[in-house]
């Protein structure tokens, strides 16, 4: 196990109504905030309503910005970060998922940046300063409501990027399960993906030792394969949402993944799918993982063989490598049962621009290749050999 720290900030607000209280809570670090959210939906359930009140109730004054799409762009975040300069914001409320979240942590970054907010996302180097950031979230998915991380895309460049900071990580997050309740089941379906690979991006490893961050990965693995066709089959079902949604903040908020080196070449290959074709990230993910799994188990088969038994609940045997075989199998079967696409073709992406996405993961379509994977480093003929595995 490797030497490592760890500390989270973010205070996590759990349970029934805490939405009424977000004035007060907010209160205790700023007096003007920008109110950001997505699009009607916080609207017509009555949740922007709510807020508002809660807002006006403790004295909070607000501008507001809506208007974020899945992968969010940078055009509106330049938008925020000029609002909150002209205002005075002093805190970035996010109401919504993580499109808005991770919206909402670029323009805290991009306040108080002296320079355009895409050149954090391009250079990765970071700063130290945003505003605080708050949410209250309404989609468990990508687990930015608890992590140090956003993720914004370029129409302009096609390019989708993640910047990194601690500084970013919310100050509270609020989480009641009430307010998943509408979601639509294909939202479900990605949310589900796309936090199970957040786990996965830090399970699959060649560090040794790691007996303690292995098993909380597969435990909370374990209760979301248990729990997502609860949630999918009964979206009003409170106790499966609350093991859902925890089980989000837990798989990115950095917990699972400390002493190991962690991989993200799956995530690394998606967002060059989302940048171009804009697809929904958890079911680019559900294409993308099991082929990375297919391509590199060899690698490690004891940890795949480990994954398969104890999380996906393979038969141990002999032939280890019947047993990863079922594992993947099973996982793919997962993913079909909840909706999500197997292949590139199901996801809808045509395959004449492979060559290109795999180059731009790697860097190699910049004259820069620097591999990708903390599992093994993948040029860009190995993710386009994933790419090819997962058509």
């Amino acid at each position: 196990m490797q030497n490592f720290t760890f500390q989270i900030p973010t205070k996590l607000i759990f349970g029934r109504g805490e939405e009424n209280n977000v004035g007060q809570y907010v209160n205790q670090y700023a007096t003007k905030i920008l109110l950001h959210y997505g699009g009607g939906s916080i609207k017509r359930s009555g949740l922007y309503d709510r807020v508002v009140a809660s807002l006006n109730e403790a004295g909070v004054q607000f501008v507001e910005l809506g208007g974020v799409v899945p992968n969010p762009r940078v055009g509106l975040v330049r938008q925020g970060v000029a609002l909150c300069r002209a205002e005075g914001v002093q805190l970035v409320l996010a109401v919504g998922g993580g499109s808005v979240i991770d919206s909402a942590k670029a323009i805290a970054a991009g306040v108080l940046y002296d320079g355009d907010v895409w050149e954090l996302h391009a250079g990765g180097k970071p700063t130290g300063k945003a505003l605080p950031v708050a949410t209250v979230l309404t989609i468990p998915a990508a687990g930015s409501e608890s992590s140090k991380v956003t993720v914004i895309s370029n129409d302009d460049t096609l390019r989708k990027i993640g910047y990194h900071d601690e500084c970013l990580r919310p100050v509270f997050s609020i989480l009641n399960p009430e307010l998943f309740f509408t979601l639509p089941r294909n939202q479900i379906a990605n949310g589900v993906a796309d936090m199970m690979c957040h786990i996965f991006e830090r399970y699959f490893t060649q560090e040794q030792h790691t007996d303690v961050t292995d098993e909380m990965c597969e435990g909370v693995l374990r209760a979301i394969m248990r729990n997502a066709p609860l949630v999918y089959a009964d979206p009003s079902n409170y106790d499966a949402w609350a093991e859902i949604g925890f089980a989000g903040a837990l798989a990115h908020n950095d917990l699972l993944g400390r002493g190991r080196t962690e991989c993200w070449a799956c995530h690394g290959m998606e967002h060059e799918l989302s940048a171009i074709y804009d697809v929904p990230h958890g079911a680019g993910l559900a294409v993308v993982t099991p082929a990375w799994m297919q391509y590199i188990w060899r690698e490690n088969p004891a940890m795949f063989a480990q994954f398969a038994c104890n999380v996906m609940g393979a038969t141990p045997r002999r032939d280890t490598e019947a047993v990863i075989a079922e594992g993947i199998l099973r996982l793919q079967e997962f993913f079909k049962a909840l909706g999500l696409p197997l292949t590139l073709q199901e996801l809808g992406v045509p395959t004449d621009r492979l060559e290109e996405m795999a180059k731009k993961t790697t860097g190699a379509w910049f004259g820069e290749e620097k591999g990708r994977g903390g599992f093994k480093k993948l040029v860009w003929q190995d993710v386009l050999a994933i790419y090819e595995m997962a058509r």
